[in-house]
């Protein structure tokens, strides 16, 4: 396996959802992750929209990063055939092992998890701690509603307008490869 060019930490549900481009989607994003020879970093689950990433990176392969924590081993079935598979105690570890082993952040449909790490990300972008490049992959309006509550947010003066240049909005996996290759160069 070649060595990964960069490496894509995804967000995503450890559910399915309720439409089938989801899981379309996922796998979408798991076959150009691998295509590019980007290595995925994800939460390292086989279940959801987070099996269906991983699994089709494999299939294609692509390398795969997956960090879980110790409580969710059995929850999430935690995908042991990574080419890098970490286990940590807690769900904060979890979060900074997978950023910190990262070059960009894409968020595909998800839950609370996926919003509690989509706004760790972007409030540490926010802060200035990072500028690694962060894309909602907005499958059929998913993320509509959230791109609405940023824009109100700053609307309502509770963040600077920066805030809208830190946050890339993709309607397909292929605007998330050219958000990607232009990010990595």
């Amino acid at each position: 396996m070649p060595a990964p060019k960069a490496s894509v930490c995804v967000f995503c549900g450890a559910r399915a959802g309720a439409r089938p481009a989801y899981t379309a989607d996922a796998r979408g994003m798991g076959a150009m992750l691998a295509r590019n020879a980007w290595r995925l970093v994800y939460g390292a689950g086989d279940v959801g929209l987070m099996g269906e990433v991983a699994r089709t990176a494999q299939a294609a392969g692509g390398e795969t990063f997956g960090v879980i924590p110790v409580h969710l081993l059995n929850r999430e079935v935690g995908k042991r055939d990574l080419s890098t598979f970490v286990v940590t105690e807690t769900m904060h570890e979890r979060k900074k092992v997978m950023f910190m082993n990262c070059d960009a952040i894409v968020v595909l449909p998800g839950g609370g998890g996926s919003l509690d790490e989509f706004f760790e990300v972007l409030t540490w972008r926010q802060l200035g701690l990072h500028e690694k490049p962060i894309v909602l992959l907005n499958t059929e309006g998913y993320w509509d509603p959230l791109v609405a509550l940023l824009k109100r947010i700053v609307a309502e003066g509770f963040a600077d307008p920066t805030l809208s240049g830190f946050v890339q909005i993709a309607a397909s996996v292929e605007e998330v490869e050219a958000a990607l290759s232009a990010a990595f160069g």
